[in-house]
C-alpha cells in the first residue's frame, strides 16, 4: 500500500510499545503486506486489515486511508493462533 504520509492513533502507538512493534515494521508491512479484508463503511475513512510478516513474526495492521492517499494507523497486533487459522488470514 502506497502512503504519502503515515499518521499513528494513540491507540495504535500504545499498542506498538506494548506489542514491541517498530514503525519501520509498519512501513514493512504497509509497503510488502496483503490486504486480507478490507472495511470500504468504516468512518471517517475505508479502513483495511494487511497482513505482513516481519522475519518469521506475522503481523495485522489496521489502517485506513484518506482521499490524498494519507493513511492512519488504527492498530497493530500479531494475530493470535487461537483465533485465526495458520494462515493468519482467516479466523477460525
Amino acid at each position: 500500500m502506497e502512503c504519502k504520509k503515515v499518521h499513528f492513533s494513540g491507540h495504535a502507538t500504545v499498542q506498538m510499545f506494548k506489542r514491541s512493534i517498530l514503525v519501520e515494521d509498519i512501513e514493512t508491512v504497509l509497503k510488502a503486506g496483503t490486504i486480507i479484508k478490507d472495511y470500504p463503511d468504516d468512518t471517517p475513512y475505508p479502513s483495511f486489515l494487511i497482513l505482513g510478516f516481519i522475519k518469521s513474526r506475522p503481523l495485522h495492521i489496521v489502517v485506513s486511508t484518506d482521499e490524498f492517499g494519507n493513511c492512519y494507523i488504527i492498530t497493530a497486533y500479531e494475530p493470535d493462533l487461537a483465533i485465526w487459522n495458520v494462515d493468519f488470514k482467516t479466523k477460525k
